[in-house]
């Protein structure tokens, strides 16, 4: 496999990821689509980065500081993250994952790709879709956010 291929790869996978994301059932999950990849980016980050900034958030994933600013916005208005003021300097918010599952959060950890990987596969053969399914699987186990973050020096 060529690094071309697997970036068009990542791409397919993410189209197929946001697909299969359920639209937020309430008015505080609501806003346009396209800031879906901009909060999946932002969460997966502060998973592995507790009690940090924007500004550092920004800094290692690489997104404007202004998206960053509105994804962490959307993500606390679903309960997913929440802030509070950094001890050693009160103007700025430190950032983490909040401690209790929303309602939200629970409805994404409950959503299955099985409507759009069949869809993207354009194949409802349940063992193409099974053994597609078990190779993500496969990938999802070794290629994790912290994975990627080794890749980032």
């Amino acid at each position: 496999m060529t690094p071309v291929q697997l970036f068009l790869l990542g791409r397919t996978l993410m189209k197929i990821g946001e697909e299969a994301l359920p639209e937020p059932s309430s008015p505080a999950g609501a806003g346009p689509r396209g800031g879906t990849r901009a909060a999946l980016v932002v969460l997966s980050d502060v998973l592995g980065h507790e009690d940090t900034s924007v500004s550092e958030i920004a800094a290692r994933t690489g997104l404007p500081q202004s998206q960053v600013s509105g994804a962490v916005a959307r993500l606390k208005e679903t309960g997913s993250l929440v802030s509070a003021p950094d001890p050693a300097d009160g103007r700025r918010q430190l950032i983490r994952t909040a401690s209790e599952v929303s309602d939200r959060v629970a409805e994404v950890r409950a959503a299955r790709i099985d409507g759009a990987l069949a869809a993207a596969l354009a194949t409802d053969d349940p063992e193409t879709l099974r053994a597609v399914g078990d190779a993500l699987d496969v990938l999802a186990r070794h290629l994790t956010p912290e994975a990627a973050g080794r890749l980032r020096a």
